[in-house]
């Protein structure tokens, strides 16, 4: 993976992967995320993400948009626990008023008063959108049951209550404590040399204050499972079964990422959906996820499901967990499973959008990104007896909680 990187006086960190395209991606990483709010803050990282677009000290929101629209450029922008990210696609020949336009939205915002009123009609629109969407609503609910009073329970996008009370001064003062320059990176996939972009990124960047962080975030650790069934007016049974896992700095996390693969991945093939829909005709669709935190992580399994089919469901899903915490894979199994990992890792870095993402994600983790060499290789290694141990380090029935809409 031939990137290169450069790092402001500031603590602001590029990574650049020059390609001979000509639609370019760039995007700015924050470290920060809902989980760094504070108990009054709830909702505020999301909100913040959607009032840099409403006006900064020499835009309007008007004129943001039409910043990239007008030369067939998108920009856009997301939160999660833990990051907040803008990124545009755009030609090639427009990256200086891509990473002009992006720094003017990250550290001018006038956070103007009618637009967060307006803004807060719309994203509380979005949370009427996703309560009714249960099949996404209860992933949500579940890390609120696991993380129960910690940041991490938090959802996104706030309640109705807390967004209420925003202003301008608490959005700004949100940013001000938690954009640290030494937690943000630059990422760029575009046809553009690498002294060109640093140019651009001195200019546009190299003159912001040094703010570093000197604040922690707070670290998860009483797991208290719980077993929940809420009463939802859906002609389906969702159900998710899950418990906390490693964090993203732990070496066992690249095993349990092909455990997890392999249990219940994108797959078609996945021990979950031969199991349950192919074998069975129990489900139309079944999943298992492992997300990677900062202290922790969390390990689920989603599936819907007419309600009188939920409990065989059920059932044989901890069939197979038992059998992948008790049965060594044997060598063609694992071989498959290591294959399928790889190629889907390679496909997805096809897309340039993927690339840059995965490229800033890395280095505003680690420092550094690993080549797709490097990450084969290390899957290459991953024995069974890894997998066996990962499996019966995480797949403690005792730890799994549930929560059933029905």
């Amino acid at each position: 993976m031939n990137y290169q990187t450069y790092t402001l006086k500031n603590g602001l960190r590029l990574i650049h992967q020059q390609t001979e395209r000509q639609v370019a991606h760039c995007a700015i990483i924050v470290n920060t995320g809902t989980r760094d709010e504070l108990e009054h803050e709830h909702g505020i990282a999301h909100f913040l993400e959607h009032i840099v677009f409403k006006g900064t000290s020499k835009r309007k929101a008007y004129h943001i948009i039409s910043r990239m629209e007008d030369v067939g450029g998108e920009i856009d922008a997301y939160t999660t626990k833990e990051e907040t990210c803008i990124y545009a696609s755009f030609l090639s020949q427009y990256y200086d008023r891509t990473m002009e336009l992006m720094s003017d939205m990250i550290f001018n915002s006038s956070y103007p008063e009618k637009e967060i009123i307006r803004e807060r009609d719309v994203i509380l629109d979005e949370i009427n959108s996703y309560n009714d969407s249960p099949a996404e609503l209860i992933y949500d609910d579940f890390e609120e049951l696991i993380f129960d009073g910690h940041p991490l329970g938090r959802n996104i996008l706030g309640t109705k209550k807390s967004l209420k009370k925003f202003s301008g001064i608490d959005l700004k003062e949100f940013a001000k404590r938690t954009y640290n320059t030494d937690q943000m990176v630059f990422c760029s996939v575009g046809n553009i040399t690498f002294e060109k972009i640093i140019k651009y990124f001195e200019k546009y960047f190299g003159e912001i204050p040094a703010n570093p962080r000197n604040w922690k975030r707070k670290p998860f650790k009483n797991l208290i499972p719980i077993q929940k069934i809420i009463s939802k007016k859906t002609h389906q049974a969702h159900c998710i079964i899950g418990t906390t896992a490693f964090n993203f700095r732990d070496k066992k996390r690249l095993p349990f990422l092909l455990l997890t693969n392999l249990l219940g991945g994108s797959g078609l093939n996945s021990r979950l959906n031969l199991s349950l829909r192919e074998k069975n005709g129990l489900v139309y669709y079944v999943e298992s996820s492992y997300t990677p935190y900062f202290d922790t992580g969390i390990f689920n399994i989603y599936l819907g499901c007419d309600k009188d089919k939920l409990n065989k469901a059920q059932h044989l899903i901890y069939k197979e967990i038992s059998k992948i915490k008790n049965d060594l894979l044997g060598i063609n199994q694992l071989q498959r499973a290591k294959q399928q990992m790889t190629g889907q890792i390679a496909i997805s870095l096809e897309n340039s959008e993927n690339l840059l993402l995965s490229l800033g994600k890395s280095y505003l983790l680690y420092n550094k990104v690993d080549s797709i060499e490097v990450v084969t290789e290390r899957i290459e290694q991953i024995t069974s007896k890894d997998i066996l141990e990962v499996a019966n380090e995480v797949f403690i029935e005792d730890n799994f909680s549930t929560l059933i809409y029905k």
